[in-house]
C-alpha cells in the first residue's frame, strides 16, 4: 500500500513509522547477511548452521534434544548430524547417562572458528552501547526490550494484530522490522568459552539427553 510522502509526519518514513523502526528492519536484513557469511565460513547450509549454533551455545546435546530445538524429526536431525560429521564440525560420543544413547558434540576447532567470526562483531556492538551514558543505555535497553515483547506477543498462540504504544496504524505493517538482536550472533553470544575437549562439552550438557535411545 502506497502512502503519500507529504502526509507522513516529520521524521517518519513513507509508512509513517519512526526511523528507529526502519533501522530495526535494516538490522534484520544485516542479520540474514551475517548468517549467510557465517555459514560460508563453516561451509554449512542454514539448517546445519542452526544446529551448530545450538551446539556451540549449550555444548553437547542428544539427537532427541537437538531435534526438539530445531523443530525437526529425529530422522531429519540424523541427516543434519551426518553432514556436520562429514565436514568435521561434530562427533558422536557415548552418552554417559544413557548407555544406549549418544551425544552430538561440537568439535573445539569448529567452535573456535565460529567464535573468531562472531566475537569481533559482538564486541563491536558492545562498544557502541558503551559510548552512551548510563541513562541513555537504560533507555536503549528499555526500548529494545519492549520491541522484543511486541514480537513475543505476535508469536503467542492465537495472537491477533498487536501494536506497540505509539506505533503507526496497521497500514504500515509491511515495514515492521525484525528484532534488534546482535546481527547473526544472538544465538552464539551465550557461548562463554570454547570447549577444549569433546568430553568437556559432553559433561556440560548431558542433562539434556533423553532417556529413550537416540538414532545414531
Amino acid at each position: 500500500m502506497q502512502r503519500d510522502p507529504e502526509s507522513a509526519e516529520p521524521g517518519r518514513g513513507s509508512f509513517g513509522v519512526h526511523p528507529a523502526t526502519t533501522l530495526l528492519r535494516d538490522i534484520l536484513d544485516l542479520t540474514g547477511d551475517f548468517e549467510r557469511h557465517l555459514g560460508q565460513e563453516l561451509t554449512v547450509n542454514p539448517t546445519d548452521l542452526e544446529a551448530m549454533e545450538e551446539l556451540i551455545r549449550d555444548g553437547a546435546l542428544s539427537p532427541t534434544e537437538l531435534a526438539r530445538r530445531l523443530n525437526m524429526s529425529t530422522a531429519a536431525v540424523t541427516t543434519v548430524v551426518d553432514r556436520l560429521t562429514a565436514v568435521g564440525h561434530v562427533s558422536r560420543e557415548p552418552n554417559p547417562d544413557d548407555r544406549r544413547g549418544i551425544l552430538v558434540v561440537p568439535r573445539p576447532d569448529s567452535v573456535r572458528k565460529a567464535m573468531a567470526t562472531v566475537m569481533p562483531m559482538i564486541l563491536g556492538m558492545d562498544g557502541v552501547i558503551a559510548g552512551f551514558d548510563a541513562a541513555e543505555r537504560d533507555t536503549i535497553t528499555a526500548y529494545l526490550r519492549a520491541v522484543a515483547d511486541v514480537y513475543r506477543a505476535q508469536l503467542a498462540p492465537g495472537a491477533g494484530a498487536v501494536s506497540a504504544p505509539g506505533a503507526a496504524s496497521s497500514s504500515g505493517a509491511a515495514s515492521v522490522p525484525g528484532t534488534a538482536s546482535v546481527p547473526g550472533a544472538a544465538s552464539l553470544s551465550g557461548a562463554a568459552s570454547v570447549p577444549d575437549t569433546a568430553s568437556s562439552s559432553s559433561t556440560a550438557s548431558t542433562s539434556s539427553a533423553a532417556s529413550a535411545p537416540d538414532a545414531p
